[in-house]
Order: C-alpha cells, then sequence, then structure tokens
C-alpha cells in the first residue's frame, strides 16, 4: 500500500499491510513560514517516509493587541482567514501542496478558540517545546479571573476567535491541506478548582464550530491535549482521527480502542520514552500498543509533540521500523 491507501484503510475500520506511522516537532523560529518551512517539512517527510504529514503552524493569531483586560474581550473582530499571519500559513501550505504531488495527505495544524485566546492573554514564549501536563498556569488564573468578572465577554471573544478560525480552516483546505489538526485542552479550564466542569458548555461548541469548517476534509484529527478531564465528550466529536497521550494522560488504548469511534493515533510516550528511552524501549511501546488495540486498526504516534533537540533519531527510527515489521500473525496474537 501507499501512504494514503495505508491511512484510508485504518479509517475506514479495516486493516492495512501494516500500521500508519507519523511523527511532529516544531522548528526553529527562522523555519516558521516561509521556504525555510516548505524546506523544514519536506526534509522532516523525505527523511522518514511518514504516511501522513502534520503541518505545523506556530504563526501567531492576527490581532492588534493584547487582552489586558476584561474589557478588552469585547474589541477582539472576527477575521476573513486570510490576514498576513494566516496567509503565511496558507502560503505553507499551497507550496507543500505542490511538492508533495499527491504522494502522502497532510493536516495542518489549528489551536482551538480556548488555546488562541490564552495566547492573546500571553503569548507563548521563547522555543516551543512539548506541553506540560499540568493546567496550571499564569493564563489559566488569568482567564478564570476574567470569566468571574465578565462571563459573557469570554463567550464573546470565543464565538468571535471561532469564527475567525473557521474561516481560516475552510481557506486552508483550499490552499491544499487535506484536514486540520485541531489541538484542544479541557484541564486548562476544568479542574479541582473548577466544579462543575465549564469546558463542554463553553468552549465544546466552538470546536465543533471549526470541525464542522472542516467538514469536507478527509483527514481530520482531534488532538486532545494535557490530562483530559472529559475525555469521552472529545471522542464524540466530528473527526477522523483521534490523537492523545495515551501513556502519560490516559486513558490507555486498551481501554479506549474497544468504544471509541475515531481511528485511534498513538501508542509512544513523547514526554518521556522519546527523549530518554532507547530504541528498544521505544519498539516496545510500540508492540504494546497495537497489542492493546486488539485488532483495532491503530495510527502510531507520539502523544504530542516531541523535542528534536532532545530525541534521538534512533528512537524516532525505532518507530518506524517496529510499525513496519508488525505482522498479521502478530496483529491476530
Amino acid at each position: 500500500m501507499d501512504p494514503i491507501e495505508r491511512v484510508q484503510a485504518v479509517l475506514a475500520g479495516e486493516h492495512p499491510d501494516r500500521p500508519p506511522v507519523s511523527f511532529w516537532c516544531h522548528f526553529a523560529p527562522d523555519r516558521v513560514y516561509g521556504p525555510a518551512a516548505v524546506e523544514a517539512h519536506i526534509a522532516h517527510q523525505q527523511s522518514f517516509d511518514l504516511d501522513f504529514l502534520k503541518v505545523m503552524n506556530d504563526n501567531p493569531y492576527p490581532c492588534t493587541g493584547l487582552i489586558e483586560r476584561p474589557a478588552d474581550l469585547h474589541a477582539l473582530p472576527i477575521l476573513q482567514g486570510n490576514e498576513p499571519e494566516f496567509a503565511r500559513q496558507l502560503d505553507l501550505l499551497a507550496a507543500l501542496k505542490s511538492r508533495l504531488d499527491g504522494r502522502v495527505w497532510m493536516t495542518t495544524t489549528v489551536f482551538n478558540a480556548w488555546t488562541t485566546l490564552r495566547h492573546l492573554v500571553r503569548p507563548p514564549q521563547g522555543r516551543h517545546e512539548p506541553p506540560k501536563l499540568s493546567g496550571e498556569d499564569e493564563p489559566t488564573t488569568t482567564l478564570r479571573r476574567y470569566f468571574e468578572h465578565d462571563p459573557d465577554g469570554i463567550r464573546e471573544a470565543l464565538g468571535r476567535i471561532a469564527t475567525s478560525l473557521a474561516n481560516f480552516t475552510r481557506r486552508c483546505l483550499d490552499a491544499g491541506a487535506d484536514g486540520v489538526f485541531l489541538s484542544v485542552r479541557d484541564d486548562w479550564l476544568d479542574g479541582a478548582k473548577n466544579v462543575p466542569p465549564l469546558y463542554r458548555q463553553l468552549v465544546g461548541p466552538t470546536d465543533r464550530q471549526i470541525l464542522a469548517a472542516a467538514e469536507r476534509g478527509r483527514l481530520n484529527v482531534l488532538h486532545v491535549c494535557g490530562r483530559a478531564v472529559g475525555f469521552p465528550s472529545f471522542a464524540a466529536y466530528p473527526c477522523h482521527v483521534l490523537n492523545w497521550a495515551d501513556r502519560a494522560a490516559g486513558p490507555s488504548i486498551a481501554d479506549a480502542a474497544v468504544w471509541l469511534k475515531p481511528a485511534p493515533a498513538g501508542g509512544v510516550d513523547n514526554l518521556s520514552t522519546l527523549p530518554t528511552g532507547s530504541p528498544e524501549d521505544v519498539r516496545g511501546e510500540v508492540h504494546d500498543a497495537l497489542r492493546q488495540a486488539a485488532g483495532r486498526p491503530l495510527i502510531i504516534t507520539p502523544g504530542c509533540t516531541y523535542d528534536p533537540g532532545s530525541v534521538p533519531r534512533a528512537n524516532l527510527q525505532a518507530m518506524l521500523e517496529a510499525a513496519r515489521a508488525w505482522t498479521c500473525g502478530q496483529r491476530s496474537g
């Protein structure tokens, strides 16, 4: 099978010749957009011959200023999806579409409305690293305080951001993306300090609005980041694939595979095994994940991004080799 046929088989609930594999990392700041970003993605794809390409998106959300007080929540405009920062990603997708020439599908990163709102309160600083599993941080505290002061302002801001991201999503598909990789996270909002949970009613509709804009996509991946509080609600989202940190955060593939509707993607711990384990440890996790799936077709991926500065190439190669050596006999056993 070729990479597209392999992924299509899993999406159809069928076993391909071997499990599809992909993994992704944030590139250096000078390779976020433009020709350098194109070459970084192409080199990554060609170096590992991945079964699909997750296109990174570290461009900032187009905005004239930060949100520094609750009143700023009401000033966010609805964007058309082709503003300069968005256009950088659209140009990248168009260039990658031309270079890949239909050999593999690519799914482009879209951070959901809540994550985007967090970035407007406090933009990411320094080098992008794999996200921490703890949901407590400064943007979380700030937005909870804003919500207590002005809940309608938070709802209005999320709605405007979601509409803007939906516009952007449609343009991404027009530019050549085969789907979106929508990153969601509920433990930034829901947790021990926030009972009853708010995510489902406050953010969930905006997640679905973005996915609705990607409805014609062929490879829409929902990435559940952090330690999900409401994993079953994410599993009900209209997407093709669900990716999560099964090793570090749970639930396990064995627990989810029997009832999960989207195709599961995971199996390898990006926070521990990839950076500090041996190639044999990585191969062991791949084989264990496939056994946990108990016959359910599985896409082998890490639970989230990996740090290219700390992950040995041999461990990435081990992921590929373990999946590509998986046989029908092992699958049934």
